[in-house]
């Protein structure tokens, strides 16, 4: 075994391992040699090998293990163990049939590189890579990583989007830098048959919230008459139902993402978008004082519950919306229910959306249970891969 820094786990941290679960939290650290970010080797306090995992000092997640990866002498190295997981993520991608030209090309965990997010904005012409490293081990790596993707993708650029505030967990600053070639302050990405102008360094995530482009698809199939898309943002939902909607109300509160939206739907020749920046829970409201009536409504807020203890008053907003917009929702008409918080699991949406249609007097069908798209899989055994929630439901009376 190549000379690693040990780190020693309690019997409780063996028993997450075997669990199937790959993270070891620090208060399940019995004793550690490691620097920030290294790679090290894990043993129970037997002194059992129980594999290599990525360390990090600051975090409470305190070891990323890398599953799978048995490091000895004379076998794999960690650069070879990183080229080809990358290229296993990506020819996943390439399988498939992704209709669009933004995607996620490496989803963390899912694709065994925790901490990595890479995603691809452009067409085979011109490819631009946004990438996260979002703990030690990766932000270590860097450079590494990005020499070993533009090998495989040949991107004019590539861009670091490292600005989320889970980094300052990691004790990692928060910067945006172009780390290859060239990325332009703006691209156009399409989704299905919609193009969306894409700001790369400023707009939320990565660009694009490229785990709900198959909803988008799906929200479009159900889409009739009059339909309201709430929490708009740059408009994936509001455009996709307009190609089938009568009319499309889009709220969105922020006056940049109401640009952009209106933009979008001017390159795309949208003309039955009716753009609304307000407050959704006061724009709900007023909808239903007013009589207003939809045959199609779209819930995609932002993250309600980003920890644990705000679980409560996260399911209060999300039973506010969803009673205003079943309210709004005429017999027979269809209500797409979205959650991103991790803490609210399907479960807890499905109680919520019943008690909000018991409020409402509302009887609800469950229609499609979603999640979110093929190349933002989850990782069994690991709940924090499955975050987004897509309820389809239809109101019957």
């Amino acid at each position: 075994m190549q000379d690693r820094p040990l780190v020693v786990v309690s019997r409780r941290g063996v028993d997450r391992l075997r669990s199937g679960h790959p993270w070891i939290y620090r208060s399940d650290v019995v004793s550690s040699e490691a620097e920030p970010g290294d790679l090290v080797r894990v043993l129970s306090e037997r002194r059992r090998p129980l594999g290599v995992a990525w360390w990090s000092s600051a975090s409470q997640i305190a070891l990323r293990m890398l599953q799978g990866f048995q490091e000895s002498e004379g076998s794999t190295s960690e650069g070879a163990m990183l080229d080809a997981r990358l290229r296993a993520a990506i020819e996943y991608r390439a399988g498939l049939a992704i209709d669009a030209t933004a995607f996620r090309l490496v989803h963390a965990e899912a694709d065994r590189l925790p901490g990595l997010i890479v995603d691809r904005y452009g067409d085979d012409a011109h490819v631009w890579l946004v990438i996260q490293t979002l703990c030690q081990a990766t932000d270590r790596r860097l450079a590494d990583v990005v020499d070993r993707l533009v090998e495989h993708t040949k991107p004019a650029g590539v861009l670091a989007r490292n600005d989320p505030k889970v980094r300052l967990l990691e004790g990692l600053d928060l910067r945006v830098e172009v780390v290859h070639g060239d990325v332009p302050e703006h691209i156009d990405a399409r989704d299905g048959p919609t193009t969306l102008r894409v700001d790369l360094r400023h707009g939320q995530k990565t660009g694009l919230f490229l785990d709900q482009r198959e909803n988008h698809a799906a929200a479009a199939l159900y889409a009739r008459g009059r339909a309201l898309d709430a929490f708009a943002y740059h408009g994936g939902f509001a455009l996709a139902m307009a190609r089938r909607a009568d009319t499309v109300l889009a709220i969105e509160s922020s006056s940049s993402a109401v640009a952009i939206l209106r933009d979008n739907a001017a390159r795309n020749g949208v003309t039955n978008v009716e753009v609304r920046e307000a407050n959704v829970f006061d724009e709900l409201r007023e909808l239903e004082v007013s009589g207003a009536r939809f045959e199609t409504v779209v819930l995609d807020p932002p993250a309600f519950a980003k920890h644990r203890t705000a679980v409560d008053r996260a399911s209060a907003a999300y039973k506010e919306i969803n009673l205003r917009a079943l309210k709004l929702l005429v017999p027979g008409g269809h209500l797409l229910t979205c959650s991103c918080s991790h803490h609210v699991d399907e479960a807890l949406l499905l109680a919520i959306v019943e008690s909000a249609a018991a409020d409402a007097h509302a009887s609800v069908l469950l229609v499609e249970r979603r999640v979110q798209a093929r190349d933002h899989p989850v990782l069994l055994g690991v709940p924090e891969t499955s975050y987004l929630k897509c309820l389809v439901l239809r109101r019957t009376g």
